[in-house]
């Protein structure tokens, strides 16, 4: 193997110009053909017996090439990009020049890691929510412990919305019953829109013993044989029920909760609620500084680099799917998606990643942040308690250096964040549409730094 050319292209991409020499190719149309003859029927011969020159006599001599191009060239690449001190981070893409009996010659366009220059990431400023919780916000708060401690109680009056009506009811097609259309002591709650439209709204008034037919139009994207007809659906209200909420006193307190009073009860979910805005604050406090630290940096980033992390996203997805026990497969017929789909749905987010990446790698390097063995084995025994496993079965699992390799983005992301401050962002032009990863683009992706007049307020990730 020998690389005969080298040439930089744009979005941090090299073109290299790789040939094999004919030794190593022979060698691999050789191993093809041993691999492929019994597959091959050559009249006169038991299969897989007839000499190799005969098959290429019948198919051509470039019968075995592709396979064995396949099988040489990912080796070939590899050493190419190795020597010339490349630093690959994306899928290559490549296309034969030519193949023969002298060999083959291929280019591989290479993505290789982008040069990032640096902008500001000290002293960045975002806005951070003021947290403040109200006697209202702590109603709310309450609101699912009340329900679930809601009881239903039998009234003798007229149903109003808000009630459960007890009904038997049965739905006819021009006097001719229809399948689905029955039901027996069904409990519909008026005013959920469970129904037909104008089915409940009819029931409103009705009282218990009370029988009614109601005319109802099925919407004309209803399913099956219903959609847009005219029906009767004949209804009987056995009973008329109501929501008794319970008496909110120290007793409720004592029944939903570890608390022995109401007062006690409502200061923990105000607590609580407390705890969980302010750390939605700062998460969006954080992601408007990560995004200024982006917008602050000028980078090129190749496709390649963005299709690899793409991947991840899509694997990530997959195993989370998985363990909810629903294929991918099935999940995009429910969502009616394909994965072209789900692919650019998730592009923007895989850019973002990128991005931020290649900004912290950036930060780390101007800083000279290190990872000791102490933290490196902290981190182990971190996830080894996490995940309920030993440690030596972490460190099969997680290479060191990817671990070295987070930790580092941690500390550069937390110094960032130590750095910043609250106040309002600075302002920048929006980016175009097409800047986040389209394929295809003229334009190469960069992120570059905005003039401070050139405003649009940034948008927290």
């Amino acid at each position: 193997m020998k690389v005969t050319s080298v040439e930089k292209k744009e979005k941090s991409t090299v073109e290299l110009t790789i040939q094999v020499e004919a030794e190593e190719f022979e060698t691999a149309v050789q191993q093809a053909y041993l691999k492929n003859r019994s597959k091959i029927n050559v009249p006169g011969f038991r299969k897989g017996k007839a000499p190799r020159k005969i098959i290429e006599g019948m198919y051509g001599s470039g019968v075995f090439y592709e396979d064995a191009i396949n099988a040489v060239y990912p080796g070939a690449y590899e050493q190419a990009v190795k020597e010339q001190n490349l630093d690959d981070v994306g899928y290559p893409k490549m296309e034969i020049v030519e193949a023969g009996k002298d060999g083959f010659t291929f280019k591989a366009l290479v993505s290789v890691r982008p040069e990032v220059k640096l902008g500001e990431y000290k002293g960045l400023t975002a806005p951070k929510e003021e947290v403040k919780v109200t006697e209202k916000d702590i109603d709310e708060e309450m609101k699912p412990y009340v329900d679930r401690a809601t009881r239903l109680v039998s009234v003798k009056r007229k149903a109003k919305k808000g009630d459960t009506a007890v009904i038997d009811f049965e739905g006819f097609d021009n006097g001719t019953p229809f399948e689905g259309g029955k039901g027996e002591n069904y409990e519909l709650k008026l005013g959920s829109g469970s129904f037909v439209p104008g089915f409940e709204d009819q029931i409103i008034g009705m009282k218990a013993g009370e029988e009614k037919d109601l005319d109802i139009t099925f919407p004309e994207d209803y399913h099956a044989d219903l959609a847009g007809k005219a029906v009767v659906f004949h209804v009987k209200v056995n009973e008329v029920k109501e929501p008794q909420t319970p008496e909110l006193d120290d007793e409720f307190a004592k029944d939903v909760s570890e608390f022995e009073t109401l007062e006690a009860f409502r200061k923990d979910l105000g607590e609580k609620r407390t705890k969980r805005l302010e750390a939605q604050a700062q998460n969006d406090f954080e992601n408007a500084v990560m995004e200024q630290l982006v917008e602050n940096m000028e980078c090129e980033i190749p496709d390649g680099m963005v299709e690899v992390q793409l991947d991840k996203l899509m694997d990530d997805y997959a195993m989370r799917m998985q363990s909810q026990g629903i294929s991918m497969d099935d999940y995009m017929k429910m969502m009616g998606m394909t994965p072209e789909m789900m692919r650019a749905s998730a592009r923007p987010s895989a850019l973002r990643q990128v991005q931020i990446e290649l900004a912290l790698t950036a930060v780390a390097d101007a800083e000279q942040l290190q990872v000791s063995e102490e933290e490196i084995e902290a981190e182990i025994n971190r996830l080894a308690e996490q995940y309920g496993l030993k440690a030596e079965q972490v460190k099969a699992a997680v290479p060191t250096a990817d671990l070295t390799k987070d930790l580092r983005l941690k500390k550069a992301s937390e110094l960032v964040i130590a750095e910043a401050k609250v106040g309002k962002a600075k302002k920048k032009a929006a980016k175009k549409a097409d800047e986040e990863g389209a394929e295809g683009e003229e334009k190469p992706k960069r992120t570059r730094k905005k003039k401070a007049d050139e405003a649009e307020e940034p948008k927290a990730e």
